[in-house]
């Protein structure tokens, strides 16, 4: 089955991304719809929500097999979407690859070249940054934070879960910016590197090699793989650290693992991936001090710079690494400092801290009612 929902366009086109994997069904996407309308608002841009996939799985299947599903579901999908109504990207299990394929059918279908995806090739639109996006602007998120506390991120700690380009992202952004990442996980395991991450090595691995997280503790001496042992093991959330970023998947964070943070004195813990972090696991952290802010506005750097391609491609131009780079940040610098003052005007605190879990859901939701109101559509 394959389905596509578009859940508000108030304050501009619906956006969001198609998902392959078998976990999919209307009820999630209807739920991820409803998230990504408010996510999109906080980025300031005029982007709508919306979410699609199936429960089709590319993993295991040839290029060949890949093409013909993309092209099968486009030949519904394209009389829905357009660079003024909704403008898909890729998700879970949908990459350049996928992006490519449905991008190319819905170019042959509607006969036309305009920006309709992102997350494209760049010798066709896509933009620079775009694979690390959301892994550089929750670090740009967290950098402001931070020093809006009076704290330094230079020489900080930083443990990172996952290997993907979320992770992969984060950890370069956080050692331009002077911290020490000394965790990284896959599926099986993961590396304490006590002399920080090597974020070269680990885009050979990753992007070149395509390969686990064991090649990169091979070629690494201060390195150590630790595999994961049951479905208890604590893996990077038992290595002290002042920062921490759930890079990974969802519920991955859980009420333990949280203890054993705050017991390890975590300053943060913001969460790079989709709700990676249990509600309990959640409340623990908030009312323990830490300053905890969730995907909702961290992980916004992603869908951020797809509305940059989306400006691009419009204007039919491509701008380089830097100039997408300075927009991203002044981007996530406004986000942070809109749902901080949200906090702070609903008197939404915890543990002693502005409670940016709220923040970010009534900044996001403001915009949306107000543009809704104005509108006359409800």
């Amino acid at each position: 089955m394959g389905y596509r929902v578009q859940h508000n366009n108030a304050i501009g086109p619906y956006k969001g991304g198609v998902r392959f994997h078998a976990s999919v069904n209307l009820s999630i996407l209807k739920f991820l719809a409803f998230e990504q309308t408010f996510k999109n608002s906080l980025t300031t841009l005029p982007m709508g929500g919306g979410k699609g996939g199936s429960d089709f799985s590319p993993r295991g299947k040839s290029n060949s097999e890949v093409m013909r599903f993309v092209q099968a579901f486009m030949l519904e999908l394209w009389r829905h979407i357009g660079p003024e109504t909704d403008v898909p990207a890729g998700d879970i299990g949908v990459g350049g690859r996928e992006v490519g394929f449905m991008f190319g059918m819905y170019k042959k279908l509607a006969q036309e070249f305009t920006g309709t995806f992102t997350g494209k090739g760049r010798e066709f639109g896509g933009s620079l940054i775009r694979p690390e996006a959301t892994g550089f602007g929750a670090l740009y998120f967290v950098h402001q934070m931070l020093e809006t506390h009076g704290i330094d991120i230079k020489d900080k700690t930083v443990a990172i879960s996952g290997f993907g380009n979320v992770a992969w992202g984060a950890a370069t952004k956080a050692t331009e910016l002077g911290a020490k990442v000394v965790t990284i996980s896959g599926p099986d395991g993961y590396i304490y590197d006590p002399e920080g991450i090597d974020v070269d090595l680990l885009k050979e691995v990753k992007e070149v090699k395509r390969a686990r997280l064991t090649e990169y503790a091979a070629a690494r001496p201060s390195a150590q793989y630790h595999e994961k042992k049951n479905a208890d093991d604590h893996g990077v959330w038992s290595v002290k650290c002042d920062l921490a970023l759930p890079c990974a998947t969802q519920n991955e964070l859980n009420l333990d693992d949280a203890k054993m943070l705050v017991a390890n004195g975590v300053i943060s813990v913001t969460e790079g991936a989709n709700m990676p972090t249990t509600l309990e696991a959640t409340k623990y952290l908030q009312e323990n001090g830490v300053l905890f802010v969730g995907g909702k506005a961290a992980n916004a750097g992603g869908v951020a710079t797809s509305a940059l391609e989306m400006s691009q491609n419009s204007e039919r131009l491509s701008w380089t690494f830097e100039e997408v780079d300075g927009k991203l940040k002044g981007i996530m610098e406004t986000i942070y400092a809109n749902i901080s003052d949200a906090a702070k005007r609903y008197n939404a605190t915890v543990g002693g801290n502005d409670d940016y879990v709220a923040g970010a859901n009534i900044a996001g939701f403001e915009k949306v009612v107000n543009a809704m109101l104005a509108q006359g559509v409800c």
